[in-house]
């Protein structure tokens, strides 16, 4: 019996991935976010005895797709062309869900419509008949709360039932589910009548989608199509839409929405109209300036400044770096590499001032790793509480200015804990116009919990520097993207979200989150570091280093600072916080004025992304633009040193 696959699909925030999970038992990112499904999960397992492929989606709100996570999702569809879909949708929400349900239906797949979250409906009064629901849509329907695990059982049965059926959906049976205008329905008519091949989708879905001018559709057909045929189409086509003075494609969705209305009707009831709860209220609330702004600060502040910053990035690092490495840890290796390996040139690779161990695997484990150990596990709070999407929707008219959506909260976000990990998450962006605004912001001015940390220990005992290194890094980020956002062409940004209810958040769901990123963590990030610690060693080895802090002592000179400080900008390359460690060394010693200090902390944090990131920045955009950003960035910071160094002269800070 050949393997089954089985695709998920439904708009972010209904639970896909929970059901993933359920039916897999292998965890995947469980989010309030939309995208977070950008990067597929695919697992093999058994359903009742059945071997299935089971395949989480991107988010899908419509058959015919807005934005990149739409088409991937799509794309599943047709190359996979799986045995089953699974339509998940909030069973609160069915004026949402059903629009695509239909679509799926009138395509001809094999769908079971999967109504998730069920306990919220029922908290809201609502009461579906899913008997008389399937029997009105002719396809399984199955009840479910994922989080807790309900319906599976029943789930599993009706997959296994689809899969074990030879009667499959026929478009005969759903041809007349959704009435559309006459004038529509006779030209889907008359393109089916066209078609000689055979395709994965039913005629009468192909025809609508090419009323809709659907190009990935139309290459699908192309292949198989007479010349005369397709001329025969696009002739139906202008003339079916010259006949309307609105667009098809809202004509369809119109009835679309008709055919929900009445479906909701026949088998919803409202048991009592509850007024709006404490949640609803404060999530309500959270979208406010009023409140909005001030709780996104509350959470800046206690969220990553005070937990991921001063417990992550101050006591978690100094007991892992100074007690488990510097006492345990190094010591037994270099011990074990000067018994194993006599050549020194060779046992610095590993155990060397820049070594694999000694440097890479101690930054990545002692230092990076309880920073964003903390900071994924304030992330998954803020997930599962449904905080985050309403801070990408608050976010979101700011975030247009700079060529972005509220989504590009969660890289933004990430950045403060690790720009690295939050370069390989700008993948959620639907455009590549997105990608490489969020890439550049992220290596130029969006400096990672490390590095914040230290910096922050050295001006804040100066509130003064503190505020205009905080005022210099936040123009250059506003008026970075800004600049971006008009220079680069490509499609603007849209963002489309389904905000979930505010909820307690689940401890067990917590740490499961922060688990499976850390597993992440170690399996993309780990290598990243290893690989700079030998490019570091090779530059040691070589006396490229030599040669580099020569070349920089010029700029340095420019800029106002002492040639000193050309040592401390080449390790900040290697590593962030060894730049800023070394910066928190010269003041204390007494060696920087104050002007020196903020010229030096602003440079510092505008300086080249560390080679982590720009080893991560090749690997997602390409080595090309890595490069030309990275040239970018080093003209870019010290221009702006220069310039802010002529300003705290005139202005007499010395």
């Amino acid at each position: 019996m050949s393997l089954a696959k089985i695709a998920i699909v439904g708009s972010p925030n209904v639970g896909k991935s929970s059901i993933f999970n359920n039916l897999s038992g292998r965890y995947a990112t469980v989010s309030n976010y939309p995208g977070t499904t950008v990067e597929l999960f695919s697992t093999v397992t058994h359903i009742n005895g059945r071997e299935c492929q089971i395949i989480d989606t991107p988010g899908l709100y419509s058959f015919l797709p807005l934005s990149e996570e739409e088409r991937i999702a799509r794309l599943i569809l047709f190359e996979d062309r799986p045995d089953v879909i699974l339509h998940v949708g909030a069973a609160k929400d069915l004026e949402r869900t059903l629009p695509l349900t239909l679509q799926l239906i009138e395509a001809g797949l094999p769908v079971i419509l999967v109504l998730n979250i069920m306990d919220e409906a029922r908290k809201e009064g609502i009461s579906i008949n899913i008997q008389e629901l399937e029997k009105a849509l002719g396809i399984p329907v199955v009840a479910t709360v994922s989080v807790r695990k309900e319906g599976v059982k029943e789930l599993k049965k009706k997959i296994y039932q689809l899969l074990s059926s030879e009667e499959k959906i026929s478009p005969p049976k759903i041809s007349h589910l959704v009435k559309y205008p006459k004038v529509i329905d006779d030209a889907i008519e008359e393109i089916a009548k066209t078609f000689k091949g055979k395709y994965f989708l039913s005629r009468r879905m192909l025809s609508l989608l090419l009323l809709e001018s659907d190009k990935e559709i139309l290459k699908l057909i192309e292949s198989q199509q007479k010349r005369s045929d397709l001329e025969a189409i696009e002739k139906i086509k202008k003339n079916t839409r010259s006949k309307f003075s609105q667009p098809l494609e809202y004509l369809v969705n119109i009835s679309l929405q008709k055919q929900t209305e009445k479906l909701i009707k026949r088998v919803v009831k409202q048991k009592s109209k509850k007024s709006r709860n404490i949640s609803q209220f404060l999530g309500d609330l959270t979208l406010k300036p009023l409140l909005g702004v001030p709780l996104l600060l509350a959470f800046l502040y206690f969220g990553i400044y005070k937990l991921v910053g001063e417990f992550g990035a101050g006591v978690c690092v100094d007991y892992l770096e100074s007690t488990v490495f510097a006492k345990w840890v190094n010591p037994f290796f270099i011990s074990l590499f000067e018994k194993i390996i006599p050549y020194e040139l060779i046992r610095s690779l590993f155990v060397g001032e820049y070594g694999i161990i000694t440097l890479g695997i101690r930054y990545a484990v002692a230092i990076v790793l309880p920073i964003v150990g903390i900071f994924f596990f304030v992330f998954s709070f803020a997930e599962d509480t449904g905080y985050l999407p309403r801070m990408g929707a608050m976010l979101d008219r700011l975030f247009k200015k700079i060529g972005l959506s509220g989504r590009a909260v969660i890289p933004m976000v990430l950045g403060l804990g690790c720009d690295t990990m939050a370069t390989m998450v700008t993948r959620i962006l639907p455009t590549k116009r997105e990608r490489v605004i969020a890439t550049l912001l992220l290596s130029l001015s969006v400096p990672c919990s490390a590095q914040l940390g230290v910096i922050m220990a050295v001006l804040s005992g100066r509130g003064q520097a503190l505020l205009i290194w905080f005022f210099v890094i936040s123009a250059v980020f506003a008026s970075t993207g800004f600049a971006l956002n008009k220079i680069l062409k490509g499609k603007r940004p849209s963002f489309h979200i389904e905000l979930p209810p505010l909820r307690m958040p689940r401890i067990s769901n917590i740490f499961t989150k922060t688990y499976t990123r850390l597993k992440w963590y170690f399996k993309e990030v780990l290598p990243i570091f290893i690989y700079a610690s030998i490019l570091i060693w090779l530059g040691q080895i070589t006396k490229v280093f030599d040669f580099v802090v020569a070349a920089l002592k010029y700029p340095v000179k420019l800029i106002g600072l002492s040639p000193e400080m050309a040592k401390i900008f080449l390790f900040g390359f290697f590593r962030r916080d060894y730049g800023a460690a070394g910066l928190y060394d010269l003041e204390k010693q007494g060696f920087l004025s104050i002007r020196e200090l903020i010229v030096a902390a602003v440079v510092l944090t505008l300086f080249l992304p560390c080679i982590a990131q720009l080893l991560m920045n090749i690997k997602e955009r390409g080595t090309k633009f890595a490069l030309g950003i990275t040239v970018f960035i080093l003209v870019f910071s010290f221009s702006v040193g220069f310039i802010l160094n002529k300003i705290l002269i005139i202005w007499g800070v010395n």
